[in-house]
């Protein structure tokens, strides 16, 4: 499992970086991290995925929160906060992201 060596919120609050120790960094946009979320809301309930997370192009985060050594609890400024992003998680959002970002893109795109 790769661990992170870095986590770096910048100024504007819209990105996040990790960096791990197999080298690999990840620069994660706080709209991306959002409708990305490991929390109820979004992944769903009982095996139900809801629609996806939309209107989030403008969300900032609002606070980071290391959660044991396995995770960080990412708030948003929209009030969201329910999600546990382990490390591993963030490595593969980071990994995946072209191929995620399209999906949820395709997934908005079907929900009109």
């Amino acid at each position: 499992m790769p661990w992170p060596t870095e986590v770096r919120l910048n100024p504007a609050k819209d990105v996040l970086t990790v960096t791990f120790d197999d080298g690999a960094a990840f620069d994660l946009r706080a709209e991306y991290l959002r409708v990305e979320s490991p929390s109820a809301e979004v992944k769903g309930h009982g095996g139900q995925r809801p629609p996806p997370v939309t209107g989030k192009e403008g969300v900032k985060i609002s606070g980071l929160e290391p959660v044991g050594n396995y995770a960080l609890r990412i708030g948003f400024d929209d009030g969201h906060d329910s999600g546990l992003f382990s490390w591993d998680y963030l490595h593969r959002l980071g990994a995946e992201e072209p191929a995620l970002w399209t999906a949820y893109r395709n997934a908005v795109r079907a929900k009109r």
